[in-house]
């Protein structure tokens, strides 16, 4: 029989202890969220609300960009979001769909830049968290989807030429574009001044962050082994979030503190066709991935590891991704409308219908399985629309800072 040190007993002893805390804070978080409330929540249960916190999440650099959290390149990236110069028009910029007024989208059904795209647009909160970017997944880092847009010829309609150009020409910018990257704009290599403004865009966007909910409110409650205050969740709520993370089965892929697995799945919400022809979305997103120039197994990636460049490599086409797009977070939800990839849904009470009544011979799981309907009671539907909008804060925590001149 082997014989334990001091300091491994010790250690063992902690291990145990932690494990004990844990398990008398989450009784004690049971007992208090079933003071006084009609909702009774099971230690299981408290366990997974605990999982989607806390908020916020903390900040970590992306090592795929050197730039990631410079204050230099935040600023440049600031400007650039809303300089329409960057199309080639000059009547267009990110801030045209990305308004910060609505929640960094722009409430249309589809986005429309140059000319109508063919998906709705999405926030821009809490990027920083995601792992592939776009509704079909078609860029592995926040930078290379800063990129796509400005040259695609429905958005900005731009090229890297038209960018580098802006950058040199413009004394502010390219000072700012100095201080960033710590040296001027390249006058020969058009490309590396455009992915730099890529990865500026990627500082800034990185910075927006949604704030804390009702939802957070009651969630770090429950953490603390305290009961929330009274009138701060309503009954309505805390009953849609059982459905939510029980018979809805929602948790599922709407998970952690963003309410997002990050994956991709076909759900049957979205009805329309571009161009007459069912959109491919992951299939077609994986294809772009792989032949472009700028994913995170190229040159333009910052880590000299090239560990963040594993999931890419580990992509490979597979014709069951037809039609699949990606988890969508649920924060600030209530400020998303219209909703799914072609912005056919009007509401959040039109979502949890379809969900409910979803038909199992149209929609069929990778495994061939029919999809199950929740078969939610009216009052179930609109308690879970109660708790999603739970989810939502109306306070915009963005501001525009003016920070003069650079010299």
């Amino acid at each position: 029989m082997s014989r334990n040190t001091p300091g491994t007993t010790r250690t063992k002893h902690r291990i145990v202890g932690a494990a004990a805390l844990a398990a008398c804070t989450l009784l004690a978080a049971t007992a208090r969220a079933d003071e006084g409330s009609a909702v009774k929540f099971a230690p299981k249960e408290i366990e997974t609300i605990l999982s989607h916190g806390p908020w916020p999440m903390p900040a970590v650099k992306d090592v795929t960009n050197r730039v990631s959290g410079k204050r230099e390149a935040i600023e440049l990236g600031t400007r650039l979001f809303f300089e329409q110069r960057m199309s080639t028009a000059g009547q267009v910029s990110c801030g045209t769909c990305h308004v910060p007024e609505r929640n960094w989208t722009d409430n249309l059904p589809r986005g429309i830049g140059m000319v109508e795209v063919y998906r709705n647009t999405p926030t821009l909160w809490n990027l920083r968290a995601g792992r592939f970017f776009g509704w079909d997944g078609a860029s592995d880092s926040l930078w290379a989807q800063s990129l796509r847009p400005i040259v695609d010829v429905r958005e900005l309609a731009s090229s890297p030429q038209h960018v580098a150009r802006l950058v040199r020409d413009d004394e502010q910018l390219a000072c700012r574009y100095r201080k960033a990257f710590g040296a001027p704009p390249s006058q020969s290599d058009d490309e590396a001044v455009f992915v730099n403004i890529g990865k500026a865009l990627a500082a800034f966007l990185e910075t927006l962050t949604s704030g804390r909910t009702p939802f957070d409110n009651f969630r770090d409650a429950l953490a603390r082994g305290r009961t929330p205050p009274p009138g701060t969740y309503s009954e309505p709520a805390q009953r849609g979030l059982k459905i939510f993370i029980g018979k809805g089965g929602c948790t599922n892929c709407h998970s952690g503190p963003n309410f997002t697995s990050g994956e991709f799945f076909s759900t049957g919400l979205s009805k329309f066709q571009p161009l007459g022809k069912p959109d491919p979305g992951r299939l077609e997103g994986i294809r772009t991935l792989l032949e472009s120039r700028y994913n995170l197994m190229g040159k333009y990636n910052d880590d000299v590891t090239r560990v963040s460049a594993t999931r890419t490599r580990a992509v490979k086409q597979d014709p069951s991704t037809f039609g699949e797009f990606k988890v969508p977070s649920l924060r600030n939800l209530a400020l998303s409308h219209p909703y799914a990839r072609d912005g056919q849904v009007d509401s959040l009470t039109d979502v949890v219908r379809h969900y409910s009544e979803i038909d199992p011979i149209k929609l069929f799981a990778r495994d061939g399985s029919p999809a199950k309907p929740l078969e939610l009671t009216a009052r179930e539907q609109s308690d879970l629309v109660v708790f999603l909008e739970s989810l939502s804060t109306f306070t915009n925590p963005w501001r525009p800072d003016d920070h003069g001149d650079c010299l």
